[in-house]
C-alpha cells in the first residue's frame, strides 16, 4: 500500500498492510480488505469507524465520511461508525452485490439490478427505489450515482453544482462520486466529469488509457492501464502527488 495526503489522524499509515485486495478512503480514515476476508483500518476513530477487526467473510468495503460498511460474501452487510442519520442501518439488507458510502448515507446494489439506500436524505440522495438495470452505484457527499447496464448514468441528490447532470453520458463503464462532482470512465479509456470544478478537479478531458477512476472531496484520480496514476484537484495536503507511483492495481 502507498498513500499520500493529510495524515493528521494516521490515515496514511498503511505501509505495513499486507495481502490487501481493495481499499477505500473516508474523510479521515482508510480501510483495507485483506485476501482472507478480514479488514484493517487506520485513522480517526472517534465514531468507531475503524472498529472492523472482528469482521470476517467480507467481500467489499466502503468508507463514508465517518462510517464504514462491509459487504459480506453472503450478500448481507455490516457497518460501524457514526449512525446519526441511520447510515449504518443496513443489517436487514440481503442479496447485495456492491456497496457505496457517501457523506452520511449508504447505498447498495442488489443482484436484480435495483438499489437500496439508508441515511441522510435531505437532498433526496436516497431516492433510488425506482432505479432498475443498475450495474454500479457510487455515493458522493450529498448525491448518489448509478451506472446502468446500457452504459448510461442516473443520479439523485444535491444538484447545486450540476453534479447530477449526467443524463447525456453514454458508453460509461465506471462511475465515481466526490464531494460535489461526478466522474465517469468511458469505454475508450477517456474520462468525463460534471459538477463543482474548484481546484480543477473536473479537468480530466485530456486523460486517456484510464482503467479506473476515483473521486475525493475536492480531487480526482485515474489509474492508467500501465499501472501509473494521474490526479487533479486540491493538493494542499499532497493528495495529488502520485506521479511517481507505479504498478498500482
Amino acid at each position: 500500500m502507498v498513500a499520500v495526503g493529510d495524515n493528521d489522524w494516521g490515515q496514511c499509515d498503511v505501509e505495513d498492510w499486507m495481502d490487501i485486495t481493495q481499499v477505500t478512503a473516508g474523510y479521515y480514515h482508510t480501510v483495507g480488505l485483506q485476501s482472507d476476508g478480514t479488514v484493517v483500518a487506520a485513522g480517526w476513530n472517534d465514531d468507531g469507524q475503524c472498529d472492523v477487526t472482528e469482521w470476517m467473510s467480507i467481500a467489499q468495503v466502503a468508507a463514508g465520511y465517518y462510517h464504514t460498511v462491509g459487504l459480506k460474501s453472503d450478500g448481507t452487510l455490516v457497518a460501524v461508525g457514526d449512525n446519526s442519520e441511520g447510515q449504518c442501518d443496513v443489517g436487514s439488507w440481503t442479496d447485495v452485490v456492491q456497496i457505496a458510502a457517501g457523506g452520511s448515507h449508504t447505498v447498495g446494489l442488489k443482484s436484480d439490478g435495483t438499489a437500496v439506500a439508508a441515511g441522510w436524505n435531505d437532498d433526496e440522495q436516497c431516492d433510488v427505489t425506482d432505479w432498475m438495470s443498475i450495474a454500479q452505484v457510487a455515493a458522493g457527499r450529498y448525491h448518489t450515482v448509478g451506472l446502468k447496464s446500457d452504459g448510461t448514468v442516473v443520479a439523485v441528490g444535491q444538484h447545486d453544482d450540476e453534479q447530477c447532470n449526467v443524463g447525456s453520458w453514454m458508453a460509461i463503464t465506471q462511475v465515481a462520486a466526490g464531494g460535489y462532482h461526478t466522474v465517469g470512465r468511458a469505454t475508450d479509456g477517456s474520462v468525463v466529469a460534471m459538477g463543482n470544478s474548484n481546484f480543477g478537479k473536473c479537468d480530466v478531458g485530456d486523460w486517456a488509457a484510464i482503467s479506473r477512476v476515483a473521486a475525493g472531496g475536492h480531487h480526482t484520480a485515474g489509474l492508467r492501464s500501465d499501472g501509473t496514476v494521474v490526479a487533479v484537484g486540491w493538493n494542499d495536503y499532497g493528495q495529488c502527488d502520485v506521479s511517481d507511483w507505479t504498478d498500482i492495481i
